[in-house]
């Protein structure tokens, strides 16, 4: 098939674009940014867009299968929003899509996306599975719990100051995902009509628990705090009146660490146990 996948190069985008070459699909990547990815050089066509801007996207999807889209706002900006990003530019290449005669839209949302609609970061991405749901254009929604990555992210600066603050004294769970076994989901279920999966990998942790470990692989002794969740709420507003852009990532964090993020679809070859561990391997 040939296939359009934008955010081609983030860090999920770059293992999806990795699994389709290798299962012989033409492919289409596009993103703000080009990198350069040696190991597949040639193998897929590279377009540089900007979903905010609708006439970058213009016959982006001529001649297309499908497209998959892995676009989000990941970090704190003073210039765009979760809205202008998640939402309106995924909205744009939706759009694209159903004028090019796409036969099958592809989302990489978030569990529990419509959760909250006080969290931006959901709700921008709700709002887009709700277009999508009712263009006509045959979907998938893909709904992950969260990346080893980015829970290692979070966890080992803490881990190096030796002390982990979570949020709430009632134990909260996740069973997040590989982006490379994710990618792998992603391209086998493509071709699926009209479904909806809350997607995780094959190990369900506490958030405790996952501190713990990440203690035991760096070698120290465990020193684990918590606080009342009211705390990001306030460091949300202080973001909002400061203009710094930090409100919305703040928000959503508050609602990851407080929340159950449990995909009941559970995938992968990959151990998150294993990962932690190899973080702190020489």
């Amino acid at each position: 098939m040939k296939i359009v996948l934008a955010g081609a190069f983030g860090k999920l985008g770059s293992d999806i674009l990795r699994a389709l070459v290798r299962d012989g699909h033409k492919v289409v990547a596009a993103d703000m940014v080009i990198k350069d990815m040696p190991e597949i050089k040639g193998k897929f066509t590279p377009k540089q867009i900007d979903v905010t801007n609708p006439e970058t996207l213009s016959g982006l999807c001529d001649g297309a299968d499908a497209v998959v889209t892995t676009v989000g706002l990941t970090s704190s900006s003073t210039k765009v929003t979760c809205y202008d990003i998640d939402y309106q530019g995924n909205l744009n290449l939706l759009n694209e899509a159903k004028k090019a005669g796409v036969k099958k839209f592809a989302y990489i949302s978030v569990i529990k996306a419509d959760g909250d609609k006080k969290v931006p970061m959901l709700d921008a991405k709700n709002m887009l599975e709700k277009e999508l749901i009712k263009s006509g254009v045959p979907y998938v929604i893909f709904r992950p719990t969260g990346y080893f990555y980015d829970i290692a992210k979070v966890f080992k600066p803490m881990i190096e100051k030796g002390e982990v603050t979570l949020l709430g004294k009632k134990p909260v769970h996740a069973n997040v995902i590989d982006t490379t076994d994710f990618a792998d989901f992603i391209v086998e279920h493509l071709c699926d009509d009209n479904k909806t999966y809350d997607i995780g990998g094959n190990e369900t942790y506490s958030y405790e628990e996952i501190a713990r470990m990440f203690f035991a692989a760096a070698g120290k002794e465990p020193v684990i705090k918590f606080a009342p969740t009211f705390l990001f709420s306030i460091l949300a507003i202080l973001a909002k009146m400061k203009k710094n852009g930090k409100e919305a990532i703040i928000r959503f964090s508050k609602w990851t660490l407080s929340n159950e993020m449990v995909g009941d679809t559970k995938y992968g070859k990959l151990s998150f146990k294993k990962y932690i561990e190899e973080c702190y391997k020489k």
